[in-house]
């Protein structure tokens, strides 16, 4: 690495959970965010109810960040009217949910959550699965900040729970 705010990418990986990763010394500050990767993050991929993804560190093989994807679905009515006044007149569209977002407290300020979250914005455009936009709930003010600098909507009458367009990914990476 170069300086401590940048980092190769070559020095990292992307793949899906398996058993072979450590995650009982996982920590990235949140109790909430580290007890599922802990306790539930294999259940829920074993049981096909979220697909965890890890970023991990290849000298060390040590998980330093995660996400998961899930779908979900948006009622159209809590849309913002300019954007559900184009879509098809469905009660409901379908949508992935990144249920999840984690880095470990000693990677910070690396650039490591922008890597995790264009990683699954990538594989949720890629999905064979027909979805409109990518869903989030921040848990706080400052998480919402950071996905607002990617240009994440709010929901109108939910002001942590934000989504990104599909179309607007697709641009992202044209």
């Amino acid at each position: 690495m170069s300086d401590s705010n940048t980092f190769d990418s070559f020095d990292y990986f992307i793949e899906p959970l398996g058993k072979h990763h450590d995650r009982a010394s996982f920590s990235c500050g949140v109790e909430s965010l580290d007890r599922y990767f802990k306790q539930q993050a294999g259940q829920d991929a074993r049981k096909r109810v979220a697909a965890p993804f890890v970023l991990v560190e290849k000298n060390s093989s040590k998980v330093v960040g995660y996400y998961t994807l899930c779908a979900t679905s948006i009622k159209i009515d809590e849309l913002p009217i300019e954007i559900a006044k184009k879509l098809p007149k469905y009660s409901d569209v379908p949508a992935t949910l990144l249920g999840r977002l984690a880095v470990e407290q000693n990677f910070r300020n690396k650039g490591l959550g922008e890597t995790l979250l264009m990683d699954a914005l990538y594989r949720s455009l890629l999905s064979e699965i027909a979805t409109m936009a990518v869903v989030v709930s921040a848990k706080d003010d400052k998480a919402r900040s950071f996905y607002e600098h990617y240009n994440f909507i709010r929901f109108p009458d939910y002001p942590l729970r934000l989504f990104l367009p599909m179309t607007t990914i697709a641009a992202m990476f044209e």
